[in-house]
């Protein structure tokens, strides 16, 4: 049923934090009006994300790709020596632990405890005068032992949201230089080696800071990529760029987003939002603040597209007939019930939504057609509000649904020789539009739009006690988390190609 109904990625949104963006305004108050949906990050999620920062850092130094560094220095009693260094390598690699802070209005503070890695490589040398033109080449092995201090800034940077880990450190407990493996140097190999190693230690901390800058960069773009993936279907995508830099209290990071429909190159635009940081609380680990100016234009974009569309046939729509109603079955509908009968259903307006603090409401106009075998033997429209909850539990989204408004515009039986509709058959039509049409078209989405969350691997993420909160023209959604180790091995994947 890929086609029959609608696919938006409304709720795909979830997994969304950063995006493309044309332009960042300087102060978050004057973004605000321009912003479709925000993110906020309390502490409490970016304790459970600093858990795997190590995997990332690990990657950092595994990824770094280190010069080949060529000097000469002159050294008492030795007289001048040329040295290159080659094919450096890291093995062994171990962290010890991570902590973080959150700064507010400046960044967050990051310390990377007890890394112990070997470096390994060739050295090639030569040293004396009468040497000076003689290069020897022997293996080296490095022993470290580094505290590594980072203090990453987000910033609006070429469109996206990107980071600034120029502010690195690394301060080294230990770091030994050994050649050939050789543990106990001679005074000559030792005054050689102590001369090289601070050459090293600059080598290695460009080499990381310089890493980690990267490796955070891509974290960026990869989340960016994802999002971008996950709200785009089609002609229909979804501009989630940034309309200014992320702020960061003590408690929480928060990120704004446009939210922007984009459909056959037409944008919807924002520029009235309600946005304001006091509807959101800090109890929970993540919150989403998603604006009724997102959600409209994506159905809009989504009934253009044809996609509000749902054919039910045989025996399904003949289980359907069962269900007990008040009014009679009109016998032209009966007849057709033995005929192959098809029920096609479908938008036929730009349907509406509104949220308010009683919920959320859908206006639509629907049409159908009943087909006996190759004819249709019953043609109506009608107009019908609903008001929808949602939620998500045990990986699968549930959506329920009352009726407040139903009306039969127009109903025809476009038949030769058929009967005239009288106000019974406008009743039964309603009461089944009712009572069938909106539970099942409901259940429908629930399917659909669980299989596009599984399909984007919402399913894999450990969703904690979700809490859907409609608010007046907008919705909260809230939740705790347990971070989805696959997106850490895809992303892994993408750092090490």
């Amino acid at each position: 049923m890929p086609r029959d109904v609608l696919q938006p990625r409304l709720l795909l949104l979830l997994l969304s934090v950063f995006g493309a963006s044309h332009a960042c305004l300087q102060d978050p108050a004057s973004a605000y009006r321009f912003t479709g949906a925000v993110c906020r990050l309390t502490y409490p999620a970016a304790v459970v994300l600093n858990e795997k920062t190590t995997k990332v850092i690990e990657a950092a130094f595994q990824h770094a790709r280190y010069p080949s560094v060529k000097g000469e220095k002159s050294l008492l009693f030795i007289g001048r020596v040329i040295y290159g260094l080659e094919n450096l390598e890291i093995h062994n690699l171990s962290i010890g632990r991570s902590e973080f802070e959150l700064r507010p209005g400046e960044g967050i503070g990051m310390e990377i405890s007890n890394v112990s890695a070997v470096f390994r490589g060739t050295i090639q040398y030569g040293y004396g005068s009468w040497l000076v033109n003689v290069a020897q080449s022997i293996d080296f092995e490095i022993e470290s032992q580094i505290d590594l201090g980072i203090n990453p800034k987000l910033y609006c940077g070429e469109g996206k949201v990107a980071a600034d880990t120029s502010d690195c450190y690394l301060n080294f407990h230990k770091l030994r230089l050994h050649l050939q493996g050789d543990k106990e140097p001679n005074w000559l190999k030792k005054l050689f080696t102590d001369f090289i190693t601070f050459t090293v230690k600059l080598v290695i901390k460009g080499q990381i800071c310089q890493e980690i800058n990267k490796v955070a960069n891509i974290l960026a773009d990869f989340i960016q990529d994802t999002a971008e993936n996950f709200l785009t279907d089609g002609a229909i995508s979804v501009n989630i760029g940034v309309t200014a830099a992320p702020v960061i209290t003590a408690n929480y990071i928060e990120s704004y987003h446009k939210g922007l429909t984009n459909y056959n190159n037409t944008a919807a635009v924002i520029n009235d939002s309600v946005f304001h940081p006091s509807q959101l609380t800090e109890n929970r680990m993540l919150y989403f603040w998603l604006s009724d100016q997102v959600v409209n234009p994506m159905l809009a974009a989504a009934h253009h597209d044809g996609r509000f569309h749902l054919n039910i046939s045989g025996a399904e729509l003949t289980e359907l007939l069962k269900t007990n109603l008040s009014n009679t079955m009109p016998e032209f509908i009966r007849k057709c019930m033995l005929e192959s009968p098809e029920l096609r259903v479908w938008s036929s307006a730009v349907p509406h939504l509104n949220t308010s603090t009683l919920g959320t409401t859908i206006w639509a106009k629907a049409s159908g057609e009943l087909h006996c075998g190759s004819t249709p033997t019953l043609v109506f429209e009608t107009d019908v509000a609903v008001d929808v909850t949602a939620s998500y539990a045990d990986k699968k989204l549930f959506l329920q649904g009352k009726a407040s408004e139903i009306s039969v515009i127009q109903a025809d039986l476009p038949a030769p020789n058929q009967p005239q509709l009288d106000e019974t058959h406008l009743e039964f039509i309603r009461e089944a539009v009712e009572k069938i049409g909106i539970p099942h078209v409901l259940s429908a989405l629930e399917i659909e739009l669980t299989r596009l969350l599984d399909k984007q691997g919402t399913n894999l993420f450990d969703i904690l006690n979700p809490e859907v909160l409609p608010r007046d023209g907008f919705v909260i959604i809230q939740m705790d988390f347990g971070f989805p180790h696959h997106l850490l091995v895809e992303f892994l994947k993408k750092t090490l190609q």
